[in-house]
């Protein structure tokens, strides 16, 4: 008589790959800007087409920040998604980030060296005074949150009449419905920004929409 084998069954490289991936909301290119392997070897690992040598493992380890060893925690591997600690961590130093003028907004984007975020968190300076310089109304998916630091901001959407905010007063906002923030005070006004999505390109949708309406650097612009 066959006895079945009751013993766990080893998780595969390639599930265990997309399951850290994923909980880290990371895609394959993401995966491959942070370790330096080809976007092709990381498919076919997650495909279960190859497997990898211990110095590629050290090597997929290391640009994940994780042990080689949490690869295959079967633990992990049975656990909910939302479930899994990421460890990340990054700190913002007054000053820093990475800064986009545009026709009607200041944007200094933090924490950017965290690939694949989910949050994007935002310091923004409010320049556009009416809509007609502000221009179009954007939009983007997601949600977002803005908290007025300084002057007085006038919120326009698309379903809702204006909404005036004062410093330490906040608006939380569908960003697929087109809006716009408008410094309606004497000075200047500043505020803290932070855009949400389950997509893990959002930072990539906000910076094309900056760079569509970005102002030259004085070097850049035609003489």
């Amino acid at each position: 008589m066959t006895v079945p084998d009751s013993s766990p069954q080893r998780p595969q490289l390639g599930d265990c790959l997309k399951a850290a991936r994923r909980a880290r909301g990371l895609t394959l290119k993401d995966v491959s800007a942070r370790t330096g392997m080809a976007l092709s070897t990381l498919s076919k690992v997650e495909n279960h087409q190859m497997s990898l040598t211990y110095d590629k493992l050290l090597q997929l380890s290391a640009g994940l920040g994780m042990e080689v060893a949490e690869l295959f925690h079967p633990a992990e591997m049975n656990a909910p998604v939302s479930a899994m600690p990421t460890a990340r961590r990054s700190i913002s130093r007054k000053g820093e980030g990475q800064f986009v003028r545009t026709k009607a907004y200041g944007y200094s984007y933090q924490n950017t060296e965290l690939l694949g975020k989910r949050m994007i968190p935002i310091i923004a300076e409010l320049t556009a005074r009416s809509l007609d310089e502000f221009g179009p109304l954007m939009r983007h998916s997601g949600e977002e949150y803005l908290l007025v630091l300084e002057g007085r901001v006038a919120v326009h959407t698309e379903f809702y009449a204006p909404e005036l905010l004062e410093p330490g007063d906040g608006i939380y906002i569908d960003s697929t419905m087109a809006h716009a923030y408008l410094n309606v005070g004497d000075g200047p006004a500043r505020a803290i920004c932070v855009c949400s999505a389950d997509s893990p390109d959002l930072y990539e949708q906000l910076q094309t929409l900056a760079r569509r309406s970005a102002i030259p650097k004085a070097d850049d612009r035609e003489i």
